[in-house]
């Protein structure tokens, strides 16, 4: 049987970008399928007057507004948070905010510390040296040192300034006596390779235009797609194909006029987030799915429920620029205590509030009628007024929370998904108590008015946990290293492999494991059984 490749990864997104440098640094053949395209950045308009009337049309981050060549439909009737993506090369990180943020140890022992959710199989310690090379490629901003993690190797390059906002966060946490430290970013704030210093025009999810935000388009694939991997965009996969030993020997996709094309594979890897990986897996071997004996493909989902605390000021603090990112974060209540009334616990940070239409839309901005008499006074009130601190809720899993094929929503042939997924009573209390404290904080730094958001539904940037990793093949999909306990030459490397979600952004822990199963494949890939 003739391979076309010795490895073929399906998604070019963070966990695809890094597993595909490292395979072609072994001198591996590999193969690459996008379902998107490359990122037009001729559409990133900042600086332009017509920028936010069309930034939320090309780089809307829910695919069913969205609608682009790469999109499939994802039916979220039935679930409590809308899932976000990107499709393209990059993958989310074309339109992720870049926050960095390394998981904390008690994040991998939730189980042992809590009684709740699993324990991983593998530990911090594990991911550490992962961690300092995956900084260096993504060229993570931030500063060495901060007290609520374990001693780093510093980042390699200094910290986005506080500006006028971040320093009266800090000194506002400084009065109540609570944690706080320079947000990490993957953000660029000097020259490095390339990527340009970050201009700070709040433009990060919108396709940043100075080219400062580290995605893995810009990162990896920019050098990677020259030379080195064979990377073929708008590949629509279709399914996962099995030999007589159930042996993975490659896929089947549809390029963008819908011809069935079909590429050999040594090795197969699956980078397609926790809803596309799931997606495949489940409509190969014509829909009766692949490596699913434990039935948990699809199952798990997690997506860090939301919320916000909105503070309103007299004074200009300049809140329309900066990035997003972060200035800073705060972990001061992130462990476990129980006397709180729920366990595990969330992540704070400051952003800025950005240009006018981002506040001045319907919805987390309070009740007031925007447009009419309104309009001019709360313009005034809000530009470079406002703040707001994001809170990110560990998200527990929950077999019941999952993804399923939707033939009803099919596009071209390829089943579209629908997602049911509801927010725990752990999670919603976990959410108004941490809402109370930042109501706190806004009082600290002198806010005239106060909008809190629990629970706000189109926020599933982080999406995580529908194949699990473990030891026991009987409650995981995947081994530690992201092989299929059922599919031994078949990998999955992205975010669905967790077996929780932490309460902080995934981004660089979905680098680090991708780095460090893709370097255990490379090890072992004499012993990887392949087709006959």
């Amino acid at each position: 049987m003739r391979e076309d490749c010795d490895v073929l990864i399906v998604g070019a997104g963070p966990s695809g970008a890094v597993a595909a440098q490292e395979f072609a640094r072994a001198g591996m053949r590999v193969t690459c399928l996008e379902q998107g395209d490359w990122p037009d950045y001729e559409k990133a308009r900042a600086g332009y007057a017509d920028f936010e009337l069309v930034s939320r049309k090309h780089w809307n981050w829910d695919p069913n507004q969205r609608r682009a060549g790469g999109d499939y439909p994802i039916d979220d009737a039935e679930s409590d948070v809308t899932a976000l993506m990107y499709n393209g090369v990059g993958g989310s990180t074309v339109l992720y905010a870049a926050h960095w943020e390394r998981f904390l140890p008690s994040d991998f022992r939730t189980r042992t510390m809590d009684g709740v959710g699993d324990d991983w199989p593998i530990g911090y310690w594990d991911l550490e040296p992962y961690y300092d090379e995956v900084e260096r490629q993504f060229a993570v901003s931030g500063l060495e040192g901060d007290p609520a993690l374990p001693p780093s190797t510093p980042p390699p390059l200094p910290p986005v300034p506080l500006n006028k906002l971040g320093r009266r966060g800090a000194e506002a946490l400084n009065k109540l006596g609570w944690h706080w430290w320079p947000g990490s970013n993957a953000i660029a704030t000097a020259e490095y390779g390339p990527l340009h210093a970050c201009a700070q025009r709040t433009a990060c999810p919108f396709g940043c235009p100075t080219g400062a935000k580290a995605s893995a388009d810009r990162t990896h694939w920019q050098s990677l797609a020259k030379d080195q991997v064979r990377l073929t965009v708008r590949a629509t996969v279709e399914q996962v194909l099995l030999d007589d030993r159930g042996r993975a020997t490659g896929v089947t996709y549809l390029d963008a006029d819908g011809v069935r094309h079909e590429v050999r594979a040594g090795v197969v890897v699956l980078c397609a987030n926790a809803i596309g990986t799931p997606r495949i897996m489940l409509a190969s071997a014509d829909g009766s799915g692949v490596a699913n004996s434990s039935g948990l493909v699809g199952r798990r989902l997690m997506m860090h429920p939301f919320g916000n605390a909105i503070g309103i000021f007299d004074e200009d603090l300049e809140s329309w620029r900066g990035p997003l990112g972060q200035y800073l974060h705060s972990l001061e209540f992130y462990e476990t205590d129980r006397s709180r009334g729920f366990v595990r616990g969330a992540k704070w940070n400051l952003i800025p509030s950005g240009a006018p239409l981002s506040f001045m839309l319907p919805g987390t901005w309070g009740d007031e009628p925007v447009w009419g008499p309104n309009f001019t006074r709360l313009l005034r009130e809000r530009l470079g007024h406002s703040a707001i601190w994001g809170v990110i809720c560990e998200d527990l899993p929950d077999p019941a929370n999952r993804v399923l094929l939707d033939d009803g929503a099919a596009a071209g042939g390829v089943p579209g998904v629908r997602i049911q997924y509801r927010t725990s009573d752990n999670t919603r209390a976990m959410m108004a108590w941490h809402l109370e404290r930042l109501s706190e904080v806004l009082d600290a730094m002198g806010a005239t008015k106060k909008i809190l958001n629990s629970g706000l539904r189109g926020t599933g940037w982080h999406l995580m946990g529908t194949t699990v990793m473990g030891d026991d093949p009987g409650s995981s999909v995947v081994d530690p290293h992201g092989r299929c306990h059922d599919v031994p030459n078949l990998y999955v490397f992205d975010g669905s492999v967790f077996p929780t979600s932490s309460g902080v952004n995934p981004t660089a822990t979905i680098a680090a494991n991708a780095l460090r199963c893709a370097r255990s494949l490379v090890a072992r890939r004499r012993d990887v059984e392949v087709t006959s």
